[in-house]
């Protein structure tokens, strides 16, 4: 018994050199030994090679589902008016100030099957589709036998992940976390000082290089001249908790949410101390007139690290941006937006909240082949004369969007756990009715669509 305790002590004394040797020491000093680089090589060429053996093996299994389409439905693009007037060709006239018809009924019917059948709403909150299966079971739902090799492969990729990744990243994670609570509660007891910001600084970049190393992740940095500098608010579109992990491993930002409980709590109580993070109550968040106060206070201290917000308010599935609340922009002060694209080949980083818990959600992460992703740093922005919040809101979100290659929707992403407000429902009502009474159908046609 003695003697598997010393040989299992012996393991655990190797296991714990090669990560503090290997990867802590590197991570801490912003240094790569290339191990990852390495890693994600031969993680292509693997997939490249699965793909190949997959294309081949689809054409000679004629039986193999095929995976579907990204769209169920083709829809058409033109207006109500366009639309309503095709059906009414049967029975040509004004549309304006005309009468209605039952053929106009078929418009609205055909609109809502669509959107029952697919909407571009719920569709950014399931996970990305791929091209091509990257060897991860769970993203292939039509996943049968096709080879030999190619099963022994993704055997071996399974161990790989689970025996040899999971306990490693499961390793770096407690200890980088561990790192930032001791961290920043000793940097609390310090007076406040330019010493005490930048030991703050270092705590936190030191943990999060770890956390990130930890997932395998590989982050490319693209304009770093347009990095958010302080007193100002960094915008950035949402897909994962890791997010901030990306973010944090290039800088340091002041955090803005709501106070949790359980290790979250634990986590926002320490980082306090040594940061200005700003945290809200509760009953604090339903006031926005608070919130905005709190938080041009923050930015009103130039000394003060930049503000990071998720304007989206929820996690979209990497493929869009949607609707940005107009909140952090009413506030003034220098926008830094930020543009985030995760490389789905690796593994899904979008998080569905009302599929998995934090916990089974981080377990995907830990168990994928890797987490690589670029980061764009924008161009910062101001509120122009005569702009109202919400306008700049949306010229923020289509900068962002167009440069990660993302869709930019209108919608909010809020109605994925609400139902569809009213004042939307309203709006195709007035727009009927605009070319049923006459009025002038031009200044509507631009107005947002529901779907």
């Amino acid at each position: 018994m003695e003697g598997a305790w010393e040989i299992a002590f012996v393991f655990f004394q190797v296991w714990l050199s090669i990560v503090v040797g290997l990867i802590m020491l590197p991570a801490m000093f912003g240094v790569s030994l290339g191990f990852t680089d390495i890693y994600i090589k031969v993680l292509v060429k693997t997939l490249e090679w699965a793909t190949l053996r997959i294309q081949r093996g689809q054409k000679e299994q004629a039986a193999l589902p095929s995976q579907s389409a990204n769209g169920i439905i083709e829809k058409d693009d033109g207006s109500m008016q366009e639309e309503i007037g095709e059906l009414r060709r049967s029975h040509p006239k004004n549309l304006a100030g005309g009468d209605f018809t039952l053929c106009d009924a078929f418009y609205f019917c055909k609109k809502g099957i669509e959107n029952i059948v697919e909407d571009q709403v719920t569709q950014r909150f399931t996970s990305e589709e791929l091209a091509s299966w990257n060897l991860l079971t769970r993203t292939n739902n039509n996943f049968c036998y096709i080879s030999l090799r190619l099963t022994i492969i993704w055997g071996l990729g399974v161990f790989i992940r689970y025996c040899i990744l999971l306990p490693l990243r499961i390793t770096l994670a407690v200890i980088g976390l561990s790192w930032l609570v001791i961290g920043t509660i000793l940097v609390g007891l310090l007076p406040s000082s330019n010493v005490k910001n930048w030991l703050s600084d270092l705590v936190h970049i030191t943990c999060y290089r770890i956390c990130a190393r930890g997932l395998s992740a590989t982050i490319r940095y693209h304009n770093k001249e347009n990095r958010p500098k302080k007193g100002g608010i960094c915008v950035a579109n949402h897909t994962s908790p890791i997010d901030i992990v990306i973010l944090a491993n290039d800088g340091c930002y002041a955090m803005v949410g709501q106070v949790h409980g359980g290790l979250m709590g634990v986590l926002q109580r320490s980082i306090v101390r040594s940061c200005p993070h700003v945290w809200f109550e509760r009953s604090e968040m339903k006031d926005r007139h608070a919130v905005a106060k709190r938080l041009k206070d923050h930015i009103a201290d130039k000394t003060k690290l930049p503000i990071l917000i998720f304007p989206e308010g929820t996690c979209i599935n990497n493929t869009s941006v949607m609707m940005f609340k107009k909140g952090s922009f009413e506030i003034g002060g220098t926008i830094y937006p930020v543009a985030i694209k995760y490389d789905p080949q690796f593994g899904d980083a979008f998080w569905n909240s009302a599929k998995y818990n934090m916990v089974s959600y981080l377990l995907r992460m830990m168990t994928s082949w890797a987490i690589v992703c670029n980061v764009w740093y924008l161009p910062p922005m101001t509120r122009q004369d005569g702009e109202d919040a919400v306008q700049f809101a949306n010229r923020v979100k289509s900068a962002i969007a167009h440069q990660g290659g993302l869709v930019d929707l209108s919608w909010d992403g809020g109605l994925k756990r609400e139902k569809v407000k009213e004042s939307l429902k309203e709006e195709q009502q007035k727009m009927y009715s605009s070319m049923i009474i006459g009025s002038d159908f031009n200044e509507n046609v631009n107005t947002q669509q529901l779907h």
